[in-house]
């Protein structure tokens, strides 16, 4: 694909070079915060060659381009010359384009926090937990021991992307609230220090503080880095200029970090035990609703990037729980349906070889957990197909529910891939079945059901819904 070709098309179609504040990108989408929305070309950026389709929030341009995203932002940063000096919106700027702060506002606000804290760690994520997977795998079937020094170097790579989530975390948030990431990073490489992980009897200046496990948690580093932004903030008007770049780093850390243990910590535990107790509850009393519903809703939450945000959940139901009966099995059963699906829409489109062979790239590439491509290039623009995706879900979601299926690891992209996450830490097959079983369940009940509706509708039409665009 020319990205080259493709950046200089979304430029001008942004409202030029000048109209960029930000650039970044998740796993799948191309992200342009503008700063002007009423410059923007919204029909001609949905038709872009490159992308599988658009999506506009408040002054963001999101491009759906897959797993070459890479490649596309690495371009558009060359063609913009974008600098982050250089592109910060003014006060000047910003004061006659207020978004309306309506509900929408904040739900955008809140996915696309999350979104931009956990995308960039979701390749750890995935690798670690794979291979977490993997090692339970070759321990419990293959006779590996686990005192091996391959079932040692598979746990080393596991507890890099899990244990020290809170370096990631720090570093993303800190990113994210334009601090020096390297600080938020810092904050937590102190928090996972095994002098202080853990460690009972530890106190600062007298005031105890409470043993807490920081490997893996979300929780305190992500309050620690907030609260940091707005010492920063204190540090940058009360420090003189010539001695700013030493002392407000020093400075900033030494009220950080106490704080952190002290309150933060705590707070963490506080709230991964109400987390656990309101999965159990929900699980208990609501679980043949819940997962089914939210199965369905799941491709939605995508679309919103609310799904990073349910991310803290399961990270703290695998922390209280040892297993995410919840956010895992959700994206697992959806990912599978709407990739069953574009399948079912790329079989239907045959005649057309090059839209059908992209529908079917799209739909396996859903089949193992990256589901924009499909979502967005084959389904949104068919609001019936997603009836069958529906019908899939919920088939699914009721099994899943009826027979207690979980996540024995957290991890992203929930998918054919990342089957082996249900499999239980002691080798035992059971939950690792009925997720078998749910993953067809899904898989072919959405197809069929996509299929039938398709049929229906190209014999209500007399003719295919499908002509060529």
């Amino acid at each position: 694909m020319d990205y080259k070709n493709m950046s200089k098309k979304v430029i001008k179609h942004i409202g030029g070079k000048g109209n960029i504040q930000h650039i970044g990108h998740c796993a799948t989408r191309l992200r342009i915060n503008i700063k002007d929305e009423n410059k923007i070309d919204k029909d001609a950026l949905l038709n872009i060659e490159g992308s599988h389709g658009a999506v506009f929030k408040s002054n963001q341009v999101q491009l759906i381009i897959g797993a070459d995203v890479g490649q596309a932002y690495n371009q558009m940063i060359e063609e913009s010359e974008y600098n982050t000096e250089l592109n910060k919106v003014t006060d000047q700027e910003t004061t006659n384009n207020n978004p309306k702060k309506d509900f929408k506002y904040y739900v955008d606000l809140v996915g696309g926090f999350f979104a931009e804290l956990f995308m960039p760690i979701v390749p750890v994520l995935i690798t670690g937990g794979v291979i977490l997977a993997v090692n339970n795998f070759l321990i419990n079937f293959f006779g590996i021991s686990a005192e091996s020094g391959t079932a040692q170097i598979i746990l080393a790579i596991f507890d890099a992307g899990f244990s020290m989530l809170p370096i990631y975390l720090g570093f993303t948030t800190a990113r994210k609230l334009k601090l020096p990431p390297i600080l938020g990073g810092f904050l937590g490489a102190i928090l996972v220090n095994s002098s202080i992980s853990g460690v009972v009897g530890l106190d600062f200046i007298g005031i105890p503080i409470v043993p807490v496990e920081y490997g893996g948690s979300i929780i305190p580093v992500v309050l620690g880095v907030v609260f940091m932004y707005y010492v920063d903030k204190f540090m940058d008007k009360i420090i003189p200029q010539f001695v700013k770049y030493l002392l407000k780093p020093f400075l900033t850390m030494l009220i950080v970090v106490p704080f952190t243990l002290i309150i933060f910590g705590p707070i963490g535990i506080v709230v991964s035990e109400y987390v656990g107790e309101f999965i159990m509850w929900l699980m208990n009393n609501a679980g043949f609703i819940a997962l089914p519903l939210l199965s369905i809703l799941y491709p939605y939450m995508v679309m919103f990037g609310i799904d990073k945000a349910t991310m803290p959940i399961g990270f703290q139901a695998i922390e209280s729980l040892g297993y995410d009966p919840v956010h895992i099995v959700v994206g697992f059963i959806s990912n599978l349906c709407i990739g069953a699906t574009a399948l079912a829409v790329a079989r239907f489109v045959r005649k057309d070889k090059e839209k059908s062979g992209a529908y079917f790239s799209f739909g396996l590439t859903g089949l193992f957990g990256i589901t924009e491509p499909a979502f967005y290039g084959a389904l949104i623009g068919r609001p019936k197909v997603l009836i069958g995706t529906a019908i899939g879900a919920v088939s699914a979601g009721l099994f899943a529910s009826l027979f207690s299926l979980k996540s024995f690891v957290m991890g992203g992209a929930p998918g054919l891939f990342t089957i082996l996450f249900f499999l239980e830490p002691d080798g035992s097959l059971n939950n690792f079945i009925i997720a078998l079983i749910t993953a067809g369940i899904a898989i072919i009940v959405s197809y069929i059901a996509a299929s039938l509706i398709l049929r229906q509708e190209k014999i209500r039409k007399g003719t295919s819904v499908f002509k060529k665009e």
